[in-house]
C-alpha cells in the first residue's frame, strides 16, 4: 500500500455538551414523551409496558437504595447478571447515585471474577441467581474491596428500594448532576483472549454524544415508534450501547435472554428491529432449510432462497425484470413470507456486528424486507465506529464513519479511530494505553479498505493474518466464514502460519446435526464424536471447504482438515462471551492435531 494515509473524518450533527453525562438521555426522554412505553416486561404470554416517567421513578428509588447501603461518589459496583430489565434500571441508578458500573459475564469463571473484582477495586457486587452468588463465595476471601453484595432473584432491588426511602431527592439529584462528561461511565474488561483482561474505561462523554448522533445519523431505525428485543448480553458494549440510545431515541425495549425462546419471544414481541451477530442470521437460515428439507421442501426453499438472492441484486441495481419479478411473488408467497413472520412480522432492520455477515445473506434477507445494516465498533470505541445507513447501505461493507468519529488506515492497512466514542485508556494500566494509540489515534488491529465515499470493510485481523512457508499472506475469516455457513458446522480455525500450506480445524454444530443426520437418513442420536468420523459428514464439511477455496488462489486454499470430536465453548476457554473464537488458545491445545496435518509435508508448497 501507499505510504499516503487514508483518512475520512464525520461531522458530529450534535453539538457536544461536555458538561453533561449519560442520565441526560433519560431526562431528555422524559420531556420528550413522558408517558411514551421505553420497555416492556414479559408477563405471562404477553408483555407490559413501562413508561418513560415509570422507569425514571424506579432509577430513582433504587439510587436511593444505593446511597443509603453506603455507595460513595465515584464507588465501582460488579454486576453478573443475564440480559434482562433489571440490568439497565441497574446501570443508570448506579449513574443516578454518582457510581458506576463493572459488568462482568454471567459465564464468568471464580477466577475471572476475582481478578475484575480486584483490579477494579469494586466496592460492592450485584448479582442474578444463586448460582452466581456460589461462584462469588468461592472467591469472596480475595476480593478485599468488596463491602456488599445483592441477589437480584433474591428480592435484594426491592429491599434496596426500601432501604433507600429516607435519602431526599435532592441528594439523588447532587449526585447525579455532579458527574461529567470525562467522568468514568463504565468499566468494562476485555475478555481477553491474549492475558489478562484490561479495564477499558468509557467515559460519560463517549456513550452520550455517541448516543445523540447515532440517533441523528439512523432516524428511521432509531425513534419513538421503534421497538427492539434484546438477547445479546448487556455485559457487552454492543447491547449496552443500543440500550442507551434506545433511551436517547425512545425506542422499547423488551429483553430476552434465553436465546431458545428468542422465536417465540419475537412472534408476540413484534420488534422492529434487531441487533444480532451473523451467527443468529446464518442458524435462523440454516434451520429454516433444515425445516423445510425434513418437510420434503428443501428443494422449493432453496430456490426461493436463490430467488430472493437475486432479486435483491438485481433492486439494488436498479432494474428487475419482470419475469424474476413474478418469480420472486410466487416464492415470497410460499416460502419467505413465513420466515418474515417467524421474526414477528414487523421487523425490518437489523443491526448486525462482530464479523462480516457475508453478501448471500445480506441479499437474502433483504429480499425479505429486512435491511441487515452491518456495523464495526470495539469494546474500546463504545460500540460503532462506523455503520451502513438506511438511505445507503452497502452489502459487504461496514459503512461509513458516524457522525463525530473518524477513521483512517495506516500504512500497512490496519484501521485507526478517533473521535467523540475512543475509549479515554486503559484502567491503571498506561502503558497498554500507549501502545494502543499512534498520533492520538486508536489502533483496532483490524485490517481494511475504505472506498472513495468512506465506506469501510473489514479484510482481517492484523494479529490473526497467517503467513505461510511460501511467504503468502491469508486473512483467515475471509476463508471460514462461508465454510460456516453450512448448517452441520459451527466454527471454523484456518491454520498454516509458516507451513507449507493452509489447513483447519472444524467443529459440528449439535443444534443443526439431528435434523441434518434426520433429512439424510441417518441415526440422529449420533454423537459429535461419532459424527466427526462418519464419511457422510466429512464429505459434507469438504463439499463446504470446496466451496470456499473456489474464492481464492491456490495457495490461499485449505488443503486439509481435521473435524474435531468436541465442541469449542467458552467454559472450554476456546471462545470469548461473545462467541468470537480464542485462536491463539485453540493452536496451543490442538497442536498435535494440527502438526498431524503437516505430517511428511517440508518446504514451501506454491
Amino acid at each position: 500500500m501507499a505510504s499516503s494515509i487514508i483518512q475520512f473524518d464525520t461531522p458530529a450533527l450534535v453539538p457536544a455538551d461536555p458538561q453533561a453525562n449519560t442520565t441526560q438521555v433519560l431526562l431528555d426522554r422524559i420531556r420528550e414523551t413522558p408517558n411514551g412505553a421505553l420497555f416492556s416486561i414479559p408477563v405471562g404470554d404477553g408483555w407490559q409496558d413501562v413508561t418513560s416517567t415509570e422507569f425514571y421513578n424506579q432509577v430513582v428509588a433504587l439510587a436511593k437504595g444505593f446511597i443509603a447501603s453506603g455507595i460513595k461518589q465515584g464507588d465501582r459496583v460488579g454486576l453478573m447478571c443475564k440480559t434482562r430489565y433489571e440490568w439497565t434500571l441497574i446501570d443508570f441508578a448506579m449513574w443516578f447515585a454518582g457510581a458506576a458500573l463493572v459488568p462482568i459475564y454471567e459465564t464468568s469463571a471464580p477466577s475471572q471474577i476475582q481478578w475484575i473484582l480486584e483490579d477494579s477495586e469494586a466496592v460492592a457486587l450485584i448479582v442474578e441467581t444463586p448460582q452466581h452468588l456460589a461462584r462469588f463465595e468461592e472467591i469472596r476471601s480475595d476480593a478485599p474491596f468488596v463491602h456488599s453484595v445483592w441477589q437480584i432473584d433474591a428480592g435484594d432491588l426491592e429491599a434496596l428500594v426500601i432501604a433507600g426511602t429516607g435519602i431526599s431527592d435532592d441528594e439523588v439529584e447532587e449526585r447525579r448532576s455532579s458527574l461529567h462528561g470525562s467522568d468514568l461511565a463504565t468499566l468494562i474488561y476485555t475478555s481477553g483472549s491474549t492475558g489478562k483482561p484490561k479495564g477499558c474505561v468509557l467515559t460519560h462523554s463517549n456513550f452520550l454524544e455517541l448516543a445523540r448522533n447515532a440517533r441523528a445519523a439512523v432516524p428511521e431505525v432509531v425513534n419513538s415508534q421503534a421497538s427492539t428485543l434484546l438477547f445479546i448480553t448487556t455485559a457487552h458494549i454492543f447491547a449496552r450501547f443500543i440500550s442507551i440510545l434506545a433511551i436517547e431515541g425512545g425506542v422499547k425495549v423488551g429483553h430476552q435472554g434465553d436465546t431458545t425462546q428468542l422465536l417465540p419471544a419475537m412472534q408476540s414481541f413484534k420488534p422492529s428491529f434487531l441487533l444480532a451477530v451473523p451467527r443468529v442470521f446464518e442458524k435462523v437460515y440454516n434451520s429454516a432449510e433444515q425445516k423445510a428439507e425434513a418437510g420434503g421442501k428443501g428443494n422449493i426453499f432453496r430456490a426461493a432462497a436463490k430467488t430472493a438472492i437475486e432479486y435483491s441484486k438485481a433492486e439494488m441495481a436498479g432494474h428487475i425484470p419482470l419475469g424474476l419479478k413474478l418469480k420472486f411473488a410466487v416464492m415470497d408467497k410460499l416460502v419467505l413470507s413465513k420466515l418474515r413472520a417467524a421474526l414477528g412480522g414487523r421487523c425490518t432492520y437489523a443491526i448486525s456486528g462482530s464479523a462480516p455477515l457475508g453478501d448471500r445473506l445480506g441479499h437474502f434477507y433483504h429480499a425479505l424486507g429486512l435491511v441487515v445494516l452491518e456495523g464495526y465498533g470495539l469494546t474500546e470505541t463504545t460500540a460503532p465506529i462506523s455503520i451502513n445507513l438506511p438511505s445507503k447501505f452497502v452489502i459487504g461493507t461496514v459503512g461509513p464513519a458516524l457522525p463525530g468519529c473518524s477513521v483512517r488506515l495506516g500504512e500497512d492497512g490496519e484501521i485507526e479511530a478517533a473521535g467523540i466514542n475512543v475509549f479515554k485508556e486503559y484502567w491503571k494500566n498506561p502503558q497498554a494505553t500507549a501502545e494502543t494509540f499512534h498520533d492520538g489515534w486508536f489502533m483496532t488491529g483490524d485490517i481494511g479498505e475504505i472506498d472513495k465515499d468512506g465506506y469501510i470493510t473489514i479484510t482481517g485481523r492484523k494479529k490473526e493474518i497467517i503467513v505461510t512457508a511460501g511467504g503468502k499472506n491469508v486473512a483467515p475469516a475471509f476463508l471460514e466464514d462461508p465454510i460456516r455457513a453450512n448448517p452441520v458446522i459451527s466454527q471454523v480455525v484456518a491454520v498454516g502460519d509458516a507451513k507449507p500450506f493452509i489447513s483447519a480445524l472444524i467443529t459440528l454444530d449439535p443444534e443443526m446435526l439431528p435434523m441434518w443426520l434426520t433429512n439424510n437418513k441417518m441415526d440422529p442420536t449420533m454423537t459429535i464424536a461419532e459424527a466427526a468420523k462418519n464419511p457422510a459428514i466429512t464429505a459434507e464439511v469438504q463439499a463446504a471447504v470446496d466451496r470456499a477455496n473456489a474464492r481464492v488462489s491456490r495457495a490461499e486454499s485449505i488443503r486439509k482438515f481435521t473435524i474435531l470430536p468436541i465442541q469449542f465453548t467458552e467454559e472450554s476457554g476456546h471462545l470469548t462471551p461473545k462467541m468470537s473464537i480464542k485462536r491463539n488458545v485453540i493452536v496451543k491445545d490442538f497442536a498435535n492435531e494440527i502438526e498431524a496435518m503437516y505430517a511428511g509435508a517440508s518446504g514451501a508448497v506454491d
